[in-house]
């Protein structure tokens, strides 16, 4: 394993979003990403970080014994190597999610992996970035992420899950406040009155740590 990824940290702390919010997981966080969300909360995540070979990530793993390991970024498939760091965690016994934009082909991602994959709305500000063709390699260990900047991409939201049927795709669909931008009982209240099939996320990392490093 010769293999190496650039990475900007790893550190266990708590899941703040996604199926597994609460738990303890490991989280690895790759360098770099080709998307510039105008929400965006890790871009000290976009360049520098440390080339690290994949047997130097997974020991700093296994170090902390962790149920859950989160592959996330920046954009984790913008680094080829993040594919073979994948099959690794899941070959180690761990439960893998990866967080990704949707903007990547995600075809390539070991099926034991919970992949959560971004659909950006009009408001995030890369809504062509989106790579519609990944909504047909959805399963049920999947999950499909909207962040929500405004009412209108609430609207754009379902639409989407109603077009492309995602409730049916994906185990989860997940529509998340974007901070500061809406209220988190403003959106409760639209997909109550919507009867949507999803899962309402809040950044349990924000409400907890304020995004302080490490969390």
């Amino acid at each position: 394993m010769q293999k190496t990824l650039r990475i900007t940290e790893i550190f266990y702390s708590l899941q703040g979003e996604t199926r597994t919010s609460g738990l303890p997981t490991v989280f690895v966080r790759l360098t770099g990403c080709p998307l510039r969300c105008q929400y965006c909360d890790t871009a000290y995540a976009f360049s520098g970080g440390q080339l690290m070979s994949l047997e130097a990530i997974l020991e700093r793993v296994a170090g902390y014994r962790p149920r859950y390991v989160c592959v996330t970024g920046g954009e984790p498939l913008a680094q080829p190597n993040c594919i073979p760091l994948l099959k690794h965690l899941c070959d180690a016994g761990y439960q893998v999610s990866l967080e990704t934009s949707g903007a990547l082909d995600i075809s390539a991602v070991d099926r034991r992996v919970s992949r959560v994959v971004d659909l950006k709305t009009p408001g995030s500000a890369e809504l062509a970035r989106n790579r519609y063709e990944n909504i047909d390699e959805l399963t049920a260990n999947d999950q499909v992420k909207f962040v929500i900047c405004s009412r209108e991409d609430y609207d754009w939201a379902v639409a989407k899950l109603i077009q492309y049927r995602l409730d049916e795709r994906a185990g989860e669909v997940l529509l998340s406040p974007s901070h500061g931008q809406v209220d988190a009982r403003a959106l409760a209240e639209w997909i109550v009155a919507d009867n949507l099939p999803v899962r309402l996320q809040l950044q349990l990392h924000k409400i907890l740590w304020n995004d302080e490093p490490g969390h």
